[in-house]
């Protein structure tokens, strides 16, 4: 992997952050199994989506490059009001950059993966559309 391709993906990611995400891919949560089943193998529109993706000092849970899409699988923790604040402060980093978040609960995805499908299918579609009239396409 060239070092343009690092920085790019990974937004520069250090080593101790890949070797978490290791850890989290060998340790997914089951809403995380039921997701992926559905994402991998480019299942969805033929994108290629990376489980637990290192991004600067973040580790999504699935991140989709060429549409600069992440999905997070939120489980209770993230109703705390400090895992909020941060949450929304890691999302307006990585909005900086120009990716997407869009978050589901453990609960959406384990009661309505179907409908969880087709919002993620639409998300992808408008991706798709906006980053082909960017300007900075290609760049």
């Amino acid at each position: 992997m060239a070092i343009s391709d690092n920085v790019s993906m990974f937004y520069s990611a250090k080593p101790h952050i890949f070797e978490k995400a290791k850890a989290l891919r060998n340790n997914m949560t089951s809403s995380e199994l039921k997701l992926w089943e559905h994402l991998k193998g480019k299942k969805m529109l033929g994108l290629r989506f990376r489980p637990q993706h290192p991004i600067d000092i973040f580790i999504a849970d699935f991140y989709c490059h060429p549409i600069k899409l992440v999905i997070e699988i939120d489980g209770g923790i993230h109703q705390t009001i400090e895992q909020k604040e941060y949450d929304i402060e890691r999302t307006a980093e990585l909005n900086n950059w120009g990716i997407e978040v869009v978050r589901y609960t453990n609960n959406c995805v384990e009661n309505n993966i179907e409908q969880v499908i087709k919002e993620i299918e639409q998300i992808c579609i408008k991706r798709q559309s906006e980053i082909s009239q960017s300007p900075l396409q290609g760049i």
